[in-house]
């Protein structure tokens, strides 16, 4: 059985498993869920402990744990995925969520206007967290999916997320994280990350420029919520030699107000 796929680097340190402590017995045990919920489910206790950066012997107990209470289901061969409680839960908050409707709705009226895919990427933790997206007319064949959890640096979403927030902020997560490279184009020095920030918040939007994934050209706009604090962005995603880089800057009046429209949707 394979291991678990790990879509980022920056969400461990390049260590194969979260960089630092685990933290207390509830985030040991939240972050045992979420990497036994990661795809490619069932998956093998030594990478479920890994990818959560708990101790092999304390992850048995916490999992043994969740698999009683129905969190978690066991394979009986020793690999373990989601249970029944964390299925019922998913379908509790995914059924008839307005704000997933409206994310939806707003995504799609953008993916008709520009052609290609379109989606909507947050903060969570350390890393991004894909919530919707959506293929245009001309969808690009990328390997993004919803659920995926991907650098903050190296993608148009995270660098919307990095340019909210203050220096002193963007050094400590860099300090504790590192700049791996995903491609030859990534940034991986901070004075250079900075630079590139700086100008996302004079221009108001980000690119990835082959950054993240070869072949891929990517345009973002920040989402804010409730408090002005931008927790995530729109994102448009083509392939260079289909669409050139003028024509995705083209789309940032599309972007920008399918983003002005989700302003507070998220908290």
């Amino acid at each position: 059985m394979a291991g678990i796929e790990t879509s980022v680097d920056s969400q461990t340190g390049g260590r194969g498993g979260r960089s630092s402590l685990a933290g207390n017995a509830t985030d040991k045990a939240l972050n045992l869920l979420e990497a036994a919920s990661a795809p490619g489910y069932p998956h093998r206790l030594g990478d479920v402990a890994a990818a959560a950066g708990v101790p092999k012997a304390s992850a048995h107990r916490i999992i043994q744990n969740l698999v009683t209470t129905g969190f978690l289901a066991s394979d009986g061969s020793g690999c373990y995925g989601p249970g029944p409680r964390v299925r019922a839960l998913a379908a509790r908050i995914t059924q008839g969520c307005e704000e997933d409707q409206v994310m939806r709705a707003e995504l799609e009226v953008l993916g008709r206007r520009i052609g290609h895919t379109v989606q909507i990427g947050v903060r969570t933790g350390d890393v991004i967290t894909l919530l919707v997206k959506v293929a245009g007319p001309n969808p690009v064949q990328d390997s993004s999916r919803v659920g995926m959890q991907l650098p903050l640096h190296t993608t148009a979403i995270g660098k919307c997320v990095l340019a909210g927030l203050a220096d002193d902020q963007v050094a400590e997560l860099v300090g504790r994280l590192g700049l791996p490279s995903r491609t030859e184009n990534s940034l991986t020095g901070l004075a250079e990350l900075r630079t590139e920030l700086a100008k996302v918040r004079e221009q108001g939007f980000a690119l990835d420029d082959e950054e993240n994934e070869l072949g891929v050209r990517c345009l973002a706009v920040p989402v804010r919520d409730a408090k002005g604090s931008v927790i995530g962005a729109v994102n448009v995603s083509t392939i260079t030699f289909l669409e050139t880089r003028e024509t995705l800057l083209s789309w940032f009046g599309f972007a920008r107000t399918t983003a002005d429209a989700l302003h507070g949707l998220l908290g």
